[in-house]
C-alpha cells in the first residue's frame, strides 16, 4: 500500500527558505506571489493490506522521525 505524507511548518514558524523562494520568484517576473511556505513530501510504500493499520503505522513514523512536532505539522493522505 502506498501512503502519502505532507509535512509543513506550523503557522507562525519562520520559513527562511520559503521567503527566499518568494523573493526569487518576485525577481523572476512573478510579482504577484505574496508568500511561499516550503515543506516535505513522502511517498511511503508499506507492506500492510489494512488501510487503517497502514495509516496508523505511518502516523507513528511521522511522530518519531519524519516530522519535528515542535515546529511542523503533518498530513497523511
Amino acid at each position: 500500500m502506498k501512503i502519502k505524507v505532507i509535512v509543513t511548518l506550523k503557522n507562525g514558524v519562520l520559513d527562511p527558505q520559503g521567503k527566499a523562494i518568494q523573493q526569487t520568484l518576485n525577481s523572476m517576473g512573478f510579482p504577484n506571489v505574496n508568500g511561499v511556505r516550503q515543506g516535505k513530501y513522502f511517498d511511503i510504500e508499506i507492506d500492510e493490506k489494512d488501510e487503517i493499520k497502514a495509516k496508523s503505522k505511518v502516523d507513528e513514523m511521522c511522530k518519531k522521525l519524519l516530522a519535528n512536532l515542535v515546529i511542523e505539522d503533518f498530513k497523511i493522505i
